[in-house]
Formats: C-alpha cells, structure tokens, sequence
C-alpha cells in the first residue's frame, strides 16, 4: 500500500517528466525517483515524511537539501 501524499495530477506528470518513473508507483514499491535504489532507511521521521512527500531517500534528500 502506497504511503505517498496526494498530488495534483499536473504536479506527478512533472515528476514523471523530472525523473522519468511514477513518483506514487515508486513510494509504493520503496524505490527512490532520482537513483532508482531502494528507500526503505531514514535518520528521522521528517526524512520518511519528505520521501512521502517527494519519493527522495535518504541519499539524495541529503543531495538536494544540502545536509
């Protein structure tokens, strides 16, 4: 069962535009939408909340927001 926060329809045609995969399929499938590994380890409860929120893992939020 998906975790994944519901999105606008225009909003998940950009991921899928950005990433080249589903971004709710992804979350369902604990696969991350920028490397295509596994998602499944967070350092914290906010980290699982953005992957929720933007089907990032842990590797590359740290990428993208700098951490």
């Amino acid at each position: 069962m998906s975790k994944a926060t519901v999105k606008d329809r225009a909003i998940d045609a950009a991921f899928r535009d950005v990433f080249g995969i589903d971004r709710v399929q992804s979350i369902s499938d604990d696969v991350c939408v920028s490397c295509k590994k596994e998602a499944r380890e967070f350092t914290d409860a906010i980290s699982q909340k953005e992957y929720y929120i933007s089907g990032l893992c842990q590797t590359c939020q740290d990428t993208v927001f700098n951490r």
